[in-house]
This record gives C-alpha cells, sequence and structure tokens, in this order.
C-alpha cells in the first residue's frame, strides 16, 4: 500500500546529508529549497516508521495473547492505533499544493446590488481581518477603493504568516477555499421598506509571489501616473501619486492609489500583478494536467455563488460542500474555522479518492 514510501525515506537521508554540508548554505536559495523538501517528508518518515513499529508489536501481541489472553486487549488497541496511523499516512502521502506555504493576496469586489453590495464587501473584509487576527496573521491594506456608505467598491489586502510556518501550513493552504462569489440575503440599510434583498461579492484569492517566481520583462510594462481621487489625506487629488501598471503581454491591469507616495502605490500594484501572473501560470498548468480542476469564480453573478449568508436565519451555508451552520454572526466575527475546515476536508477527500 505505501510501496512508494521507501522511496521517499530514501530521499529524506539523503537531505539529511546534504544539509549537513556547510558548503551547501552558501546558496541560500537553494538551503531554503532543500530544507523545505525535508520538512515535508519529515512527518511522512516519521508516521511510516512507527506504523511499520505497530504492525510488529501487533505481532508480538498476538503470539503472546495465543498463551495469555490477557494480551487480547493490547491487540484491540495496537489494531485501532495502526489503522489511525494508516489513515494519516494516506492524508500525508495526498499530492500537496506546493503553494500551501504561500501567504496571499486577497481581493474583495462589489458585484450586483449596487451600494448594498459594497457594504457587503466591507462586512467580509472585516470577516477576513478579524480571521486573520484570530490566527496570529499580518494583514496590509493594499488598496480600496470606498463606496459612499462605508462600503468598498473593491479592495486588496495582503495576508501574512507570522515567524516560521509549518509546511502546508500557510495562509493560501487555508483561504484558497474562499475564492468565488459570496451572496447575502438581508434588508439593506438603504430599504425603507424592511423586503430582504439579495446582492453578491467576489473575493479572489491568490498565492503572492515572490520576485524570483515570476519573470518580468522591462519592456512588459506601461506604467501610467495620475492624480488619486476618492476620500483621502492632502495628496488627493493634488499630486499623481495614483499608479495604473500594464503587463503588456497578458493585458493585466493593477492600479493602486491608497498611499501618500508614488513609489509606495507602485510597489503595491507590483505586489499584486505579481500574485496575478503566478495565479495565472498555475492555472494554466493544472488546466494542462487535469481537465477536472477546481477554479475560482471571476464574475460576480449572484447565480455562481459559493456560499451564501442569509441574516434572517443567522445561518451561512457553502454549496459546494453542503456546510451549513446558524452562527453567522459569529463567522462574520472572524470565527470562519468550521467552514474551511469544511472545504479542507472535501478536498482532501476528493483527492485520496483519485490517488486510489
Amino acid at each position: 500500500m505505501f510501496e512508494a514510501v521507501e522511496e521517499l525515506i530514501g530521499e529524506h537521508a539523503d537531505l539529511e546529508k546534504t544539509l549537513a554540508d556547510p558548503a551547501v548554505h552558501a546558496d541560500q536559495a537553494n538551503a531554503r529549497k532543500l530544507n523545505k523538501r525535508y520538512a515535508e517528508l519529515t512527518p511522512i518518515v516519521g508516521t511510516y516508521r512507527e506504523w511499520k513499529q505497530t504492525g510488529e508489536d501487533i505481532a508480538t501481541a498476538r503470539e503472546l495473547a495465543a498463551e495469555d489472553p490477557e494480551f487480547a486487549a493490547e491487540v484491540k488497541e495496537l489494531d485501532r492505533h495502526r489503522e489511525q496511523l494508516t489513515e494519516r499516512l494516506r492524508l500525508l502521502l495526498v499530492p500537496r499544493d506546493p503553494s500551501d506555504d504561500k501567504d496571499v493576496i486577497l481581493e474583495v469586489k462589489a458585484g450586483e446590488g449596487g451600494e448594498e453590495s459594497a457594504l457587503f464587501a466591507g462586512d467580509l473584509l472585516r470577516m477576513y481581518l478579524r480571521y486573520a487576527e484570530r490566527l496570529g496573521w499580518k494583514t496590509e491594506i493594499l488598496d480600496a477603493n470606498g463606496s459612499d456608505l462605508g462600503g468598498y467598491k473593491d479592495v486588496q489586502v495582503a495576508v501574512k504568516a507570522r515567524g516560521t510556518v509549518e509546511p502546508g501550513q500557510g495562509v493560501w493552504a487555508r483561504l484558497k477555499y474562499e475564492g468565488g462569489v459570496h451572496r447575502v440575503q438581508r434588508v439593506p440599510a438603504t430599504e425603507s421598506q424592511g423586503r430582504i434583498h439579495t446582492s453578491a461579492a467576489g473575493v479572489l484569492v491568490t498565492p503572492e509571489a515572490e520576485e524570483v517566481e515570476v519573470e518580468i520583462g522591462p519592456n512588459d510594462l506601461r506604467v501610467d501616473v495620475y492624480r488619486s481621487s476618492g476620500p483621502g489625506g492632502q495628496s488627493v487629488n493634488t499630486t499623481d501619486s495614483a499608479v495604473r501598471i500594464t503587463h503588456l503581454p497578458t493585458g493585466l491591469v493593477v492600479s493602486c492609489q491608497n498611499e501618500k507616495s508614488q513609489l509606495q502605490n507602485k510597489e503595491s500594484a507590483m505586489r499584486i500583478l505579481r500574485s496575478r501572473l503566478l495565479a495565472a501560470a498555475q492555472e494554466e498548468a493544472e488546466r494542462e494536467a487535469s481537465d477536472a480542476r477546481r477554479s475560482q469564480v471571476r464574475t460576480v453573478d449572484r447565480s455562481e455563488r459559493i456560499r451564501t449568508y442569509n441574516f434572517p436565519e443567522n445561518r451561512i451555508s457553502d454549496h459546494r460542500v453542503g456546510f451549513k451552520a446558524y452562527n453567522l454572526d459569529q463567522v462574520l466575527d472572524g470565527d470562519l474555522d468550521a467552514v474551511i475546515q469544511a472545504c479542507v476536508d472535501a478536498d482532501s477527500a476528493a483527492k485520496l479518492a483519485a490517488a486510489q
């Protein structure tokens, strides 16, 4: 069942020897790559060794039970433990998303529903900021286009883990399931008759790319500067601090005006552009590998929703995995763990089924 593990054990041992050589660490980029792979293999190797040892313990316990019935209970306990190890090992061997260790850039965009949709986009942003706060992640608003009533027409935020991240436990590993159309059902603040309205906001999550991961040629960009608009400080409408970057080969356009400095806005726009280019490259690779890939919804259409937030019933429903709970107020306050875990579990189950 786990024949491939023997090869991984050999790779793990080779990496251990390689990383013990001080000369390897002269190339920091290569050392980081080797350390990352070593960290990925370590739990697999450890679990497999425990699985094999438990099998030997079971054989010994059965021999003893044949002579002394009191050892029968120990055999049952060891059998249960080995079943748990088997399941854990199966999960560890499921092909891992290579971006799971990455930080992300999360974008929320108002869709159908006018001002109410913009207010809901603001609610979603607050939900993600609170969720990040609960997990000890760092957030940074890169750009925001506010609405008249205090919502957001669109907003981009960088979400980063603090400190060392365990393999496969980065921000992307959790937030990647948030991409798509989120539908809200409630009585809007703009509704005078008390009628329930339905509107939607779109969420796009991309792993944040490092400069070395995305190659951008010197002639690939057109950078335009213009005067900022909307609410802001003294620099708004007085200096050309806003920046619009067009990636000519793909036609991707990113604009930023949140910062007072043109340089800061350009740096933020480049971060967003790199993450989008990386996501596009990864999606293309996935399309070539499998026609059955799951993609995030790019259009903000109420009919293409992944999740519904029903305020009158205090209900949240994720339509991809059939998750439903009646604690919407807590979820909007950042208690997203159960919702996201349902998506993680469904994804793992699908990968396990495909691997068999």
